[in-house]
């Protein structure tokens, strides 16, 4: 599990086949001390598994791989060397839980429709899959490639605000209207609709 609270940004430094998927390399201002082998880190917004790891000028390089599914769901497949990712290590017991519960399990990707900067705050317009809007909700939570947000409204689109702060810690300052990214929505919408859905079988 995760927050949605974003701790690095990485940068892919490999990209190889790996069976039906791709394996990255992925370079992290993170301790490799405090990484075991096997570790969960989501990398925007999507849990992937540490499968190798070694020191690199003061932080770390480390693997994951990625399957033929999770590119056709996500932005990865989209991924080249150079490409800036937003990183977070997964929650443990006695952490704060600054955003919100996130799974790492990304259920679509969305699209950028706009984006206006104030000068104290950057609102963002998004497509997301037809499916999931009638799981976003206003003032609501979604995860944004890995970014914890809150649903400024949510209609035919949905839209959200960002602080300066986050847009400068994260990989949101580069992001511009066209570019996709991955979303997952809030755990509890995903039940309640599951349980909607069952309620005539029930009866």
């Amino acid at each position: 599990m995760f927050t949605g609270i974003i701790t690095d940004v990485g940068r892919i430094d490999a990209v190889a086949p790996f069976g039906d998927g791709v394996r990255l390399a992925i370079l992290s201002r993170y301790d490799p001390a405090t990484i075991p082998i096997g570790a969960s880190i989501a990398c925007s917004g999507c849990c992937l598994t540490v499968t190798t790891l070694a020191p690199h000028d003061g932080g770390v390089r480390f693997t994951v791989d990625a399957s033929a599914e999770t590119l056709d769901k996500t932005t990865l497949g989209g991924w080249r060397v150079g490409t800036a990712i937003n990183l977070e290590r997964s929650l443990k017991v006695g952490d704060e839980l600054g955003g919100h519960l996130v799974s790492g399990h990304v259920d679509g990707r969305a699209e950028i429709l706009a984006r206006d900067d104030g000068e104290d705050m950057s609102r963002f317009t998004f497509a997301p899959p037809a499916s999931l809007l009638p799981l976003i909700a206003t003032k609501g939570s979604v995860a944004l490639d890995g970014t914890s947000l809150t649903v400024n409204d949510a209609q035919d689109t949905f839209s959200v605000a960002m602080i300066p702060h986050t847009l400068k810690v994260t990989t949101w300052q580069d992001r511009r209207p066209g570019d996709l990214v991955n979303i997952e929505i809030d755990t509890i919408a995903r039940y309640v609709a599951r349980l909607a859905a069952m309620r005539p079988f029930q009866n």
